[in-house]
């Protein structure tokens, strides 16, 4: 690790690619093991309907995969930027959702 602080984040991933077909689940393993080995682990949740309007003005419904991961800020870049690229995406979505993130290993107290 560069030293930067963690935190707990969320990106959302395309259940659909941009021709309506529906990923299959091998395709998003392989963004799963990709993204895990960036992040060190991955959190994946049920689907989500999300609506949103591209900057042209073309609005776009989705259902997405919202997948939680813990890492530094230079580490979710290039998980966004690895999204854009492996599913075609127009745009890719990331939030923070807390630096206020307890972990605690088992032999480590």
């Amino acid at each position: 690790m560069d030293g930067q602080e963690k935190s707990l984040w969320e990106v959302l991933v395309p259940r659909y690619s941009n021709e309506g077909n529906e990923y299959p689940v091998e395709y998003h393993r392989q963004w799963d093991d990709h993204v895990r080995h960036i992040a060190g682990g991955v959190t994946i949740l049920r689907t989500a309907k999300g609506h949103w309007i591209s900057p042209e003005g073309v609005t776009f419904i989705e259902e997405m995969i919202p997948v939680r991961v813990y890492c530094d800020e230079s580490r979710i870049d290039s998980i966004m930027d690895y999204t854009l690229e492996y599913y075609n995406q127009e745009a890719v979505f990331a939030y923070q959702l807390s630096s206020n993130v307890k972990v605690r290993h088992r032999n480590q107290k």
